[in-house]
């Protein structure tokens, strides 16, 4: 049975506790790294407890105009989003808040200034800098900005598409490539220097 079919629905929204934990099974891990986009992991647990009850309460009233797993990751980011509140701290969606960091790679034009260098990732000696790399690059997706972060997570990482994002986020299609592209220049830019530099 599929686990966004009509039949699997109907038994989520008569209760059907078997049909319920086969969904937490099937999406847990992708809600729980969605919210850790936003939220420490501990934090980010708690968000995704409170989204699966409240999905729980909810899904009689689930009315399929999105796919489940759209609509429980809304439910998520809406948690996450209430816990950053209660902390202070909100999640802006301004694409303008920093320049492109890719800007001084290219001339007028649009040509490359610099060339992107020529990445290794084979032979013995890369092998002994993966998990430098795995670090840097989990330390530059900390330091992030949290809307480029879980623009990211949710385009790359769980493959979700543009239109979805939009309507999770309330925010219009060139908003979300703009911090997608800017997330993921930074990532680029990262392993480039850890290619030239061997250093984060």
């Amino acid at each position: 049975m599929e686990l966004d079919g009509p039949q699997f629905i109907a038994k989520l929204k008569q209760g059907d506790r078997a049909a319920f934990g086969q969904l937490v099974k099937h999406h847990h891990g992708y809600l729980l790294a969605t919210a850790r986009s936003l939220l420490s992991p501990a934090d980010a647990e708690e968000a995704v407890q409170d989204a699966w009850i409240s999905a729980h309460r909810a899904i009689g009233k689930f009315e399929g105009r999105s796919q489940l797993r759209t609509w429980l990751t809304r439910i998520v980011i809406n948690q996450a989003r209430m816990m950053l509140r209660k902390q202070g701290r909100e999640i802006q969606f301004d694409p303008t808040d920093d320049s492109d960091p890719l800007a001084h790679r290219f001339r007028d034009g649009g040509h490359w200034e610099q060339g992107p260098q020529q990445w290794d990732l084979g032979g013995p000696d890369s092998l002994l800098t993966r998990d430098e790399l795995r670090h840097c690059m989990a330390k530059c997706l900390d330091s992030m900005p949290e809307n480029q972060r879980l623009v990211l997570e949710l385009r790359d990482m769980q493959g979700m598409d543009f239109d979805a994002i939009c309507n999770m986020l309330d925010i219009s299609a060139s908003n979300v490539r703009v911090l997608l592209h800017r997330a993921r220049a930074r990532l680029f830019e990262l392993v480039d220097h850890f290619q030239e530099t061997g250093e984060c």
